[in-house]
């Protein structure tokens, strides 16, 4: 069977959530926002939803709009906010590093006027949060930054840019916590944040499908319009089955945290150091404080498409970066902003475990991926390219 090491792009849909979600593709299939009894059933699993979900991440189901998934739920974070505050301002800050979701967002806003700053990073892709707060003015409206990167696992220290954000009024602060929710001991609360993005696809959730939470009392304008759903903050006939799916993907991650971030972080360090040990690679991103599913790297001289191709046809998958990049010709925009120049950072891999990878699979990782990386780096042919013992692994 292929080992599948690109969890961080998205994960399986567990059997326990497709068996929630199973009787909102059936019987219970009508519209919440009919007033017969169809109708009724959805409201009734919808409604659910918002508090199952709330209950696992420490919110009010009120304060939950359920979207088509992280990237819309920042759409919305940030167009909403951002023209909510125009009589404000119309400076918005984040950093360097962040997903396209938000990256290419701003650049969006940009067209209409609004003033974008990008805070540079250090080496490790961690942002000082002195350097956030030098970057805040009289007409900064929002701040925005990514709870735990996707791209090299680096968290970053958002508890204190939220008070460095906070003691300038009126500044709304966006969190991205997509990719860092499921693997974090999660509390909004905590993160001291007004708006924060979630998806239910990196929890073993289904695809099109995420949430953005607002604080209670935060004003941001919809920029979806139709229907009055989701209280007038985000039109349109709700995915019931999906919001189901995602509150009890999320549900079952919040019960099995305490076990499974010591178990998955195990598993990462011991695929981690054999891979360093390969002499070919070294390891990207913060070494302490990155998610625990995460071993980033970068390959020095070889293209990290060549040896995921090759890692491919030997039966494992991986990944070069982020999973909304595939395909492009660009190099990460993480690494540059690093301070990795373009020819090295096309050398970059990245290996993500999940709760159901197992010891066997990171055993087999551990010796497959350094002799991969060493017939890369030797120029010779890919083994089970031509049918060989790798092939259709």
């Amino acid at each position: 069977m292929p080992i599948y090491l690109d969890h961080a792009a998205t994960t399986p849909v567990r059997p326990e959530v497709l068996e929630a979600m199973l009787p909102l593709l059936g019987s219970l299939f009508g519209n919440p926002s009919s007033a017969h009894v169809f109708g009724r059933a959805a409201r009734e699993a919808l409604d659910e939803a918002h508090e199952r979900l709330a209950r696992a991440v420490g919110a009010d189901a009120r304060e939950l709009v359920f979207t088509s998934g992280g990237t819309e739920a920042t759409n919305l974070a940030l167009k909403g906010a951002a023209w909510a505050g125009r009589p404000k301002g119309h400076r918005l800050v984040a950093t360097a590093v962040e997903h396209h979701a938000t990256g290419h967002t701003l650049r969006y806003l940009e067209k209409f006027g609004f003033e974008v700053v990008a805070v540079g990073v250090d080496r490790y892709g961690r942002v000082d949060p002195d350097d956030i707060e030098r970057a805040l003015t009289d007409r900064t409206t929002v701040v925005s930054v990514i709870l735990g990167n996707n791209e090299v696992g680096t968290m970053q220290p958002v508890a204190e840019i939220a008070e460095r954000v906070h003691a300038r009024r009126g500044i709304l602060f966006h969190v991205d916590a997509v990719q860092a929710a499921p693997w974090t001991e999660f509390d909004l609360g905590a993160l001291g944040a007004d708006l924060v993005s979630l998806a239910a696809h990196k929890v073993e959730g289904p695809k099109g499908v995420g949430a953005l939470w607002i604080r209670h009392g935060t004003h941001l304008l919809a920029q979806q319009h139709g229907g009055g759903q989701e209280r007038h903050r985000r039109a349109g006939t709700e995915n019931v089955a999906g919001a189901v799916g995602m509150a009890r993907a999320f549900e079952l991650r919040a019960a099995e945290r305490a076990e499974l971030l010591p178990r998955v972080r195990a598993q990462r360090d011991r695929l981690t150091a054999a891979v360093l040990a390969s002499g070919l690679v070294e390891a990207t991103g913060h070494p302490v404080e990155r998610l625990p599913h995460i071993a980033s790297f970068l390959a020095r001289g070889i293209e990290g498409g060549s040896v995921a191709l090759a890692l491919d046809l030997e039966g494992i998958a991986i990944s070069t970066g982020s999973a909304c990049a595939t395909g492009s010709t660009e190099v990460s925009h993480v690494l540059t902003a690093m301070g990795y120049p373009e020819d090295e950072a096309r050398g970059q891999l990245r290996l993500s475990l999940g709760r159901t990878t197992t010891d066997a699979e990171v055993d087999e990782a551990c010796r497959v991926v350094p002799e991969v990386l060493a017939r890369v780096a030797e120029g010779s042919p890919i083994a089970g390219a031509a049918g060989g013992p790798g092939a259709g692994a």
